[in-house]
Order: C-alpha cells, then sequence, then structure tokens
C-alpha cells in the first residue's frame, strides 16, 4: 500500500463503496478501478454498496501497492479504531520514522494493531517478557532507538502507559517493515540466522566479537540483506567473479568460516548460498575478526 493524508491530494476524487467494515473504515473504488482504503469517522454511517463516499469525510486513503490484500487490510483497520491509528500516524510522523507522505502505511497498521493488544494487557496489568528484547537492542540498534522514540509518542497521546519493553515488539516491526515482508516470521528468522552466525564466529575464533563494532555492523546489515537476496531467488551470482575469488585466496580461513556459515543458511531457509555470496561473507568475516583481534592488543 501507499498513503496519503490529505485528502486534497487524494481521496477528493468519485469513489464508489464496495464494503462498509464499519463507521470509520471503507473498501472502495476510485475512479481508475483501483481498490482503495478510506478512514475517516462516520465515513461507513449510511454509506451503502455502490454509493459514491462524501470526500469531505476522508481522513486517510490507502491505496494497494506490490500486490498487498487490501480487504484483509481493510479488515485489520476496521477492529484498530481511529483514535489509536491516528495516535500512531501521528507518532510515526513526529519521530522521523514516516513522513507525510507514507511509502509504508502497512508499518503503521500493523503497529496500530500492536498498539491495541499492547492497551488491553496494560489495562488488565498483563506484562510481556519478550525473550528478543537483548537481540533487539545489539542487532538492531537504529530501529531500537526509534522504537523508544516512538514509544515515548505513543504513550503521550493513548492510555494507559504501554511499558518500556514494548519498544522490543515495535524494534521488530521496523525492522519487518525495512524488508516490505508480510509478517514477523521473516523477522524472527532473519534475528535466529544472525545471532547463530555471530556465535560460530567468536567459536570458531576464539574472540568476544562487540556487536557494537563498525565491522560486525557491516556484518549484521549484509547478513540483513542477504537473507532478503535469498528469499526473494535474487541471491549474488556469477562463477567466475574476480572479486569472489580474490577473496577466497587471501582469506582462505574466513572463507571456510563462511562456509559454516553457509550452511546455517541452508538449514534455515533452505537454500545453498552462492559462491559470490559465500565470498563477501567472508570478506565481511575477515574485517569483524581483524578488528577484534586489534583490539585486542
Amino acid at each position: 500500500l501507499r498513503k496519503t493524508s490529505d485528502p486534497e491530494q487524494e481521496g477528493r476524487e468519485a469513489v464508489e463503496t464496495l464494503r462498509v467494515l464499519n463507521n470509520n473504515v471503507v473498501l472502495a473504488r476510485d475512479e481508475q478501478g483501483q481498490e482503495v482504503i478510506l478512514t475517516g469517522r462516520g465515513i461507513g454511517f449510511n454509506c451503502p454498496q455502490g454509493q459514491r463516499v462524501d470526500p469531505a469525510l476522508i481522513v486517510r486513503v490507502f491505496v494497494p501497492a506490490d500486490g498487498r490484500a487490501t480487504e484483509h487490510l481493510a479488515e485489520v483497520l476496521a477492529l484498530i479504531g481511529e483514535e489509536v491509528l491516528r495516535a500512531v500516524v501521528i507518532a510515526l510522523r513526529e519521530v522521523g520514522i514516516e513522513g507525510r507522505e507514507s511509502t509504508r502505511p502497512t508499518l503503521a497498521i500493523a503497529v496500530a494493531d500492536h498498539v491495541v493488544a499492547a492497551l488491553d494487557r496494560a489495562a488488565r496489568g498483563i506484562s510481556i517478557d519478550y525473550p528478543l528484547g537483548a537481540e533487539a537492542r545489539t542487532l538492531y540498534a537504529a530501529e531500537y532507538a526509534q522504537a523508544q522514540r516512538l514509544l515515548a509518542a505513543i504513550n503521550a497521546r493513548l492510555g494507559p502507559q504501554l511499558d518500556h519493553s514494548e519498544a522490543t515488539a515495535l524494534t521488530l516491526h521496523l525492522v519487518n517493515a525495512s524488508f516490505m515482508s508480510g509478517d514477523l516470521s521473516f523477522t524472527y528468522t532473519m534475528t535466529g540466522v544472525i545471532q547463530q552466525m555471530l556465535a560460530v564466529v567468536r567459536e570458531r575464533y576464539g574472540l568476544d566479537v562487540p556487536q557494537q563494532s563498525m565491522s560486525a555492523a557491516r556484518f549484521i546489515t549484509h547478513v540483513r540483506y542477504l537473507i532478503v537476496r535469498v528469499q526473494q531467488h535474487q541471491q549474488l551470482k556469477g562463477h567466475e567473479s574476480t572479486i569472489g575469488k580474490s577473496i577466497r585466496t587471501h582469506h582462505s580461513e574466513a572463507t571456510r568460516t563462511a562456509l559454516q556459515l553457509a550452511t546455517i543458511v541452508e538449514l534455515r531457509l533452505g537454500q545453498q548460498l552462492s559462491e559470490d555470496e559465500v565470498s563477501y561473507l567472508a570478506l565481511h568475516v575477515a574485517r569483524m575478526t581483524m578488528e577484534a583481534e586489534s583490539a585486542e592488543v
């Protein structure tokens, strides 16, 4: 989806109601014939199928893109409530995660859906000890910092107050959204793979690799996008790659480690890594271990 919060720019055109989800959410068809989700207080009241939607009631327009299931997202939106959705959209914009024109409205929907459940838990005095708290803080430091600011902005607008541990869940949603993945299972898998890889490097070299180091951060980022390439069947390929051969020649020990890491990917994701992918993994391993060894001297 893509979204606009300004009905002066989009949504003022005539749109025909396809389905009313509730008084505040309507599935409609625009003049180009594509399905859109409209939100706004009272937008679905007395608006039967086939009727034109009053443009003055439109607050947000969600437009399908990338094959997203528009009707399913409309159903999720209908369960969220306008107050929570509005608070989340404003909070995302306020902390700089989303601008006025959102390119990832599914993030707003996912976060708002999570916040609804979190508010219910908070009201009942139920807290969750998220198992990936340490991983979120170390593997996804930038997203975790954003999540903390986002949580504070949400708490400033909604009650009861959400616990600081919710920053972990928000972090995973931010990471997931950066890859346009459909659900959090992708992020859970990726987190596990990265942790296993770092454990192999530590054990093989007997090093305490600081995850906040520049080389470790680059390694983590590389693996994140490597996993995306594997999932999308777009691995780096070119068996006669001069760069790949050079890496394998000059970093033979790191290459052996990279082959171990490739086995993790194959076991967890069911795909064998190409020679070039193994070579670039080896390069990052070499950089990471050299930096760690220099720090110990």
